[in-house]
């Protein structure tokens, strides 16, 4: 029962844990939705960014930018802190290796003997191999496509998903990301391996200038082991070279447990994921010699230097914190001020229009406004041209401008949910206003607008101008 427990102890287990936890996640996050809206979606074709549950058109998307610098920067202050613990730990480059190759290809299929050595590839000379292999690609083939799926279900939602499976022949794009990315994968986990983590990825060379004496990592406590490289970086095999005082055994269960082929005792190196495999395998080793490990998940200020416990709130920390918490911040507030219906006006080229009726010249300016619904609901807009004024309080308030009356609509109309309509709209000037040079006279207006079924929460105000003519232009009009 003992030994049990101490299985569970390891960092293996734990991450294996953790897998298990971001995958579930990750797999129903997707499904799940509140007032029509998703934890994150980005669709291109209904033009929104859902975030949080909240949803933003694209006419909102100031909040992406937000989004983006928290990931990075979240990610490289993770960094600076913990090595590569995303590379190890939540990786799904890492998750999808470790579920082939030590829950497929070492649990199920047995063609490993133990998930223990890394080092020995898989002798596929052999027919049974062979089709254990063939077997494997295809389970690599499902998976792949499962995550495939589940990647574009953040920017396609499943109730739509699968609708466009169906009809793949009207979605050509769609169909050839959801493939691209599925061939990727499988040319990833079943040919690059490892390789992926130690020749392509950008974040391995990007930890070399992250890292410092506090960043957590596997580190090799040389103190107590002993120097295993000399000055050529050569390994030292024979233990008779050691030191007697040195606990390094050179059992070498630490190399051949890396899944990125490489020896923590060279010190840091950019192969490193911090999956802490070799942490286990020493604590294992030396547990039976009745020593700590050799091996610890420490940082180097720690372990090697020996100059105190690692200091986790340093300057550069702090200055990462203060960082994300004023993105955070500003999210927050953009995200507050987020509007629940959006106008575009675009004034017609035209400046004016003139017409002479029975109670004289009339002045007209016209506009296109597009209207946009952003709740899940429809809803009856109007608007009218208004005036801000200060009230006996001092509070800014809108009144209706009197020198102005809508022409065109006549009545409110309905946008259904999440749609856009376009209106062509007529204001008319009630009372002429002139410039003494007599050119035309350009006045700033404001467009109040509002939804007929709840005016107090759903209502913005957009700026615009109206035209009048020249006095004398306006007097031939009249003629």
């Amino acid at each position: 029962m003992a030994e049990k427990t101490n299985k569970k102890l390891t960092f293996r287990y734990k991450r294996n844990v953790f897998f298990v936890f971001v995958a579930l996640f990750t797999w129903s996050i997707p499904w799940v939705v509140i007032d029509g809206n998703h934890f994150f979606l980005l669709s291109f074709d209904h033009k929104k960014l859902d975030l949080l549950f909240v949803s933003f058109s694209m006419q909102e998307l100031y909040m992406l930018p937000f989004i983006l610098m928290i990931l990075f920067i979240g990610i490289f202050g993770l960094t600076v802190v913990a090595g590569r613990a995303f590379c190890g730990w939540a990786c799904p480059q890492t998750m999808f290796r470790v579920a082939l190759r030590d829950l497929i290809e070492t649990t199920i299929f047995k063609l490993r003997r133990s998930y223990k050595n890394k080092q020995k590839e898989v002798d596929y000379s052999l027919t049974k191999n062979k089709v254990k292999k063939g077997v494997i690609v295809i389970i690599a083939f499902i998976l792949a496509g499962f995550a495939s799926a589940n990647f574009m279900w953040f920017f396609v939602p499943p109730e739509e998903f699968f609708g466009y499976l169906q009809n793949w022949d009207e979605h050509p794009v769609f169909i050839g990301f959801h493939i691209a990315i599925a061939l990727f994968l499988v040319y990833d986990i079943v040919v690059m391996k490892e390789n992926f983590c130690v020749y392509v990825c950008p974040y391995s060379r990007v930890q070399s200038v992250l890292y410092d004496d506090d960043t957590l990592m596997a580190v090799y406590d040389y103190n107590r082991g002993g120097v295993i490289y000399d000055h050529h970086d050569k390994i030292v095999t024979d233990t008779k070279q050691l030191q007697p005082e040195n606990e390094c055994t050179t059992c070498e269960a630490c190399v051949t447990i890396c899944p990125t082929h490489i020896d923590i005792r060279q010190g840091l190196q950019l192969e490193c994921i911090n999956c802490l495999e070799c942490v286990d395998a020493c604590t294992k080793v030396m547990g039976k010699l009745g020593k700590p490990s050799l091996v610890e998940w420490s940082s180097a200020r720690q372990t090697e230097l020996k100059e105190g416990p690692t200091r986790f709130f340093r300057p550069t920390v702090l200055g990462y914190i203060v960082v994300l918490v004023g993105l955070l911040t500003g999210m927050i507030i953009a995200g507050s001020t987020k509007e629940y219906m959006q106008l575009n006006i675009n004034k017609e080229t035209r400046q004016y229009k003139l017409e002479k009726t029975d109670q004289g010249v009339e002045i007209s300016n016209i506009y296109n406004f597009l209207f946009e619904n952003t709740e899940p609901q429809t809803h009856r807009y109007f608007f009218d041209v208004r005036k801000k004024v200060t009230d006996a309080d001092g509070k800014v308030i809108y009144v209706k401008d009197e020198n102005f009356k809508v022409i065109r609509p006549k009545e409110a109309f309905r946008v259904k949910a999440r749609k856009t309509r376009k209106k062509a709209v007529i204001i008319q000037a009630t009372s002429l206003r002139t410039k003494d040079d007599g050119s035309s006279l350009v006045v700033p207006i404001i467009i109040y607008a509002y939804a007929v079924d709840d005016a107090q929460r759903i209502v913005i105000t957009r700026p615009t101008i109206f035209i009048y003519p020249s006095k004398q232009k306006y007097k031939a009009a009249g003629k």
